[in-house]
């Protein structure tokens, strides 16, 4: 009987564990998208994964650490930490990684002439 307590705690555990791990992975794809949009920073990225870790992981995920790293081109949130411990002793720990390009406008450098318009098949006006 004790194996089988024992058994059902460690797949708790895992279960636990798993759950986590989407915890933090959710907030890492979250982050991302605060952090790189146009005129963001990874300070706002950084308050976004805080916020959701808060909002969905305070009882499963603790000792939660979340870099967040923002360069000219791309972005890169890391968020790590451990599961909740159902069988004494046995720490799970769960990484999340996304990564990113920054978002930029860029104009559209392809001119259009009237000679490179061309006629739709089918339609009378064309374009």
């Amino acid at each position: 009987m004790p194996l089988l307590i024992l058994t059902a705690m460690f797949v708790v555990q895992f279960a636990l564990a798993a759950h986590a791990q989407h915890i933090a992975q959710s907030a890492a794809s979250r982050a991302l998208a605060a952090a790189r949009a146009d005129r963001s920073s990874g300070d706002d990225g950084q308050a976004r994964a805080e916020a959701i870790l808060q909002a969905l992981g305070s009882g499963v995920l603790k000792n939660t650490k979340v870099s967040v790293v923002r360069d000219a081109d791309q972005v890169r949130v890391e968020i790590t930490g451990t599961a909740i411990e159902v069988v004494p002793g046995v720490r799970l720990s769960v990484k999340a990684i996304a990564v990113g390009p920054v978002e930029k406008f860029r104009p559209d450098s392809r001119t259009f002439t009237a000679a490179s318009r061309t006629r739709i098949p089918g339609s009378e006006a064309g374009w």
